[in-house]
């Protein structure tokens, strides 16, 4: 049983026992947010071929990024894959320091036209200042310095408050103004000088990355000529490898898609760019680098979304990638040195057929060449292709049947014509000879020489008229002996018989 005067205490001690356990228990913070922003993640990079069961290791050396050029390549194709993409690289950086460059040399413009206005605003807040000082001084001047009678003291000592509250009143404003002329004065010098740092920095990573671009260059351009006949051979057996990769992607339409007309329109001012040379950094009109051409193509057809440089472009669209099998004319192809979209250091439109057009290097021109397949990082589109217009098919005709005519076939009413007149037959008799004379006493004349003949013509038959209405006929003529008399007798002769002219 416990006392009723010690249970306050008890309680008192036993609070005060859980209170301290509570308070010397260690505090847990909840954890912070980040202040980075989180990795994007990159592709698997390939550490070595996979080693079977029972097998021997490989040795690899860990973090080695797999080579980009395609299998069976020779060391010479290898150097200059890899100097391709160093200079890539030099050159994507190159670009971005330009920007960066660009950005820095406005924000000291900017922050030195400041820095002038601040000091300007100092230098008027201070006279302003020093104005309202000597004024409060003039005043204070004013004031009595001498005792009056008892019974003024008072009022002098309020009349003393009185100007200087006043004064005081007439300070403070100008006061104000400086201390804030002061502060942006300061606050502008220190833009000015971090501006100043920022743009040396940056113009120093800019002198020595052009050099190295430019040391690089020199070196490939002497790789190329001491190899010039080498590189001609390995050019055809790559445009055959890469042709053979590309040989089943499509060439102008994809899963009932077609490329969107901004696309089309800007792949046909790449095309008209062909020719022109490659120069670094420039976006045309008469010569371009390979993102300055792929940029300016866009900007021509209205989408001024594209960012300039390749890498920026790839991070731009990177959410409308698309596989090789789904290209259409216009999508954007980026090459990289490695794993991760930071080291993409070339890229090109597709033209289609497993082609491309791009402005490759250094003493090139814009061109179409064949997809570098086996070195391809990804592919993005700009603009979202359109579904394929359906064309309906123009039907085959059938063939009309020849109507039959209704009014029969015209007979001729006119009998064929025959002819009117009748076959001529000899209106003049045959001649008969003559009686046998009968015997006299008186002694007949001289006989005619026997063996004389008079011809007599036999009427033949003439043909029928034909269709032409002209006669076929003839005179056949025989010779008929005419028989002798002895006595004198006039002789009668033949007349030939009419017959139808020929």
């Amino acid at each position: 049983m416990i006392s009723p005067v010690l249970r306050p205490m008890l309680w008192s001690a036993l609070l005060s026992a859980v209170a301290t356990t509570v308070l010397a228990a260690p505090a847990y913070a909840e954890p912070g947010v980040p202040v980075t922003v989180p990795d994007t993640g990159s592709r698997p990079v390939v550490t070595g071929p996979l080693q079977l069961p029972g097998g021997t290791p490989a040795t690899v050396t860990p973090g080695v990024i797999p080579t980009t050029s395609s299998p069976g390549a020779s060391a010479l194709e290898q150097q200059i894959n890899a100097a391709e993409a160093r200079i890539g690289e030099l050159g994507t950086q190159l670009l971005d320091l330009k920007q960066q460059l660009t950005e820095a040399e406005t924000q000291q413009a900017t922050a030195a036209r400041d820095l002038e206005f601040a000091q300007a605003a100092l230098q008027q807040a201070q006279q302003l200042a020093d104005q309202a000082a000597a004024q409060a001084i003039k005043v204070d001047a004013a004031l009595p310095t001498a005792g009056f009678a008892a019974d003024l003291l008072e009022l002098d000592l309020l009349r003393r408050v009185n100007r200087g509250e006043r004064a005081e009143h007439d300070t403070a404003p100008a006061a104000g103004e400086l201390a804030r002329a002061q502060t942006d004065a300061q606050v502008a010098t220190q833009a000015h000088t971090a501006a100043e740092s920022r743009l040396r920095g940056v113009q120093e990573q800019h002198t020595a990355t052009e050099k190295a671009l430019r040391d690089e260059e020199a070196k490939l351009v002497k790789l190329r000529e001491q190899n010039a006949t080498q590189l001609v051979e390995l050019a055809r057996q790559q445009e055959r490898a890469e042709q053979q990769l590309g040989a089943d992607y499509p060439t102008q339409s994809a899963d009932g898609l077609v490329a969107h007309p901004t696309a089309l329109a800007a792949l046909a001012y790449a095309r008209r760019q062909l020719g022109d040379p490659y120069v670094w950094g420039a976006t045309g009109p008469n010569s371009f680098d390979c993102s300055g051409l792929v940029w300016s193509a866009y900007r021509s057809a209205g989408y001024y979304k594209l960012p300039r440089v390749a890498r920026d472009q790839y991070y731009a669209t990177r959410s409308r990638t698309v596989s090789r099998a789904a290209l259409l004319p216009g999508d954007l192809l980026f090459f990289a040195s490695g794993s991760s979209w930071r080291t993409i250091h070339h890229m090109g439109m597709y033209v289609g057929n497993g082609k491309m057009i791009h402005a490759p290097t250094s003493g090139d021109v814009v061109k179409i060449s064949t997809v570098r397949w086996s070195r391809l990082y990804a592919a993005t589109r700009v603009v979202g292709a359109v579904p394929a217009p359906s064309v309906t098919p123009t039907p085959t005709p059938k063939p009309t049947p020849k109507p039959t005519p209704t009014t029969p076939k015209p007979t001729p009413t006119t009998p064929k014509p025959t002819p009117t007149t009748p076959r001529p037959t000899p209106t003049t008799p045959s001649p008969t000879p003559n009686p046998t004379p009968t015997p006299s006493d008186t002694p007949p004349p001289s006989a005619t020489p026997p063996g004389t003949t008079t011809p007599t013509p036999t009427s033949t038959s003439s043909g029928t008229p034909g269709d032409n209405g002209d006669s076929d006929g003839g005179d056949d003529t025989s010779p008929t002996t005419a028989a002798s008399s002895l006595a004198p007798q006039e002789s009668v002769s033949a007349t030939p018989s009419a017959v139808g002219g020929r």
